[in-house]
């Protein structure tokens, strides 16, 4: 599925030469340390993979064991919801994760598309939660009383995954997938997005959607919403749960990488290294359900905070 290529900051990186802090000779080497005794075996694959010269059959391996019989994801791969069983959030979160080695693997895939279908919502779209995720321990913001209601997050990004996949693709033509593709649509046209989760929910849609020209208005709306200066925080050192430069910009090709100047990323890369905690991982800024929560969030987030500082040639 051919996607929507925008001007980014991707060759200005590419050709100037940084003025890069100092990255410490050690940060990898802690991290790994770190990922080792307090990561999930599914982030020690992933750092294996990217920073090792792992398999992309030993991630898949490792993810596999979140899927449920009904084809979707639970089981804790979503760190703050518990429960075992299938939640449309983590499913979700399977596709990423899928799509970050750039291999989406037919069975998984299948059984995906599989729960999907099952538990799309009759007018299209999926809802953030069900409720059967009230019996587990969850972080509050996931707490539900119904389950009926779609949202854009997250059906966005499903459905541009969905698009994004080459592996199956007869799947474009069901009727659950054209009524989420129109629920989606119909979001849009309502108004921007609420928060930074909507608004990745939007961009993974409108960078994978066939409908080119279609999304092309979006993604001028879009691109003005991310240029408003309460949308993504430039205060390095901005405290809460916020979205700073590099949540929206985590490599050099991020759409939101045309908003935002050279400079301020190399302000957030030079933050992002001393964010290193003496225990080699990187912190969460938001409240963990559990311990056992807070360490699979830092594990996971610790891969994605290498992950960045290698796309901007920072290791």
């Amino acid at each position: 599925m051919k996607s929507i290529q925008l001007k980014t900051v991707y060759d200005i990186f590419r050709k100037k030469e940084l003025s890069a802090m100092r990255v410490p000779s050690d940060l990898l080497v802690q991290a790994k340390l770190f990922i080792y005794q307090n990561g999930r075996l599914l982030d020690r694959r992933r750092f294996e993979y990217f920073f090792e010269n792992g398999s992309k059959e030993a991630v898949l391996a490792a993810l596999a064991a979140y899927q449920n019989p009904d084809g979707g994801f639970g089981q804790g791969l979503e760190p703050d919801i518990r429960s075992p069983h299938s939640q449309p959030v983590p499913t979700e979160s399977a596709l990423i994760l899928m799509d970050e080695i750039e291999c989406f693997d037919p069975s998984i895939l299948k059984g995906v598309i599989g729960f999907l279908q099952a538990n799309s919502i009759p007018t299209g779209g999926f809802p953030l939660a069900f409720c059967h995720i009230n019996d587990y321990p969850h972080a509050p913001w996931w707490n539900t009383d119904q389950d009926s209601q779609a949202h854009m997050n997250p059906t966005g990004r499903i459905m541009g995954l969905l698009y994004k996949q080459s592996v199956l693709t007869d799947i474009y033509e069901e009727k659950w997938f054209q009524n989420a593709t129109d629920f989606i649509w119909k979001e849009m046209n309502k108004g921007l997005p609420s928060d930074y989760h909507d608004g990745v929910q939007w961009i993974s849609f409108l960078e994978h959607t066939p409908e080119y020209e279609r999304a092309a208005a979006h993604l001028t709306s879009i691109q003005k919403w991310l240029a408003q200066p309460d949308i993504i925080e430039r205060d390095t050192e901005a405290e809460g749960y916020v979205h700073k430069v590099l949540d929206w910009v985590p490599s050099p090709n991020s759409y939101a990488a045309q908003v935002v100047s050279t400079s301020d990323i190399e302000r957030h890369l030079s933050y992002l290294v001393s964010q290193q905690q003496p225990d080699g991982g990187w912190p969460i800024s938001w409240l963990a359900v559990s311990t056992a929560g807070e360490c699979e969030w830092r594990g996971h987030l610790t891969v994605e905070r290498l992950r960045t500082l290698r796309s901007f040639g920072w290791l």
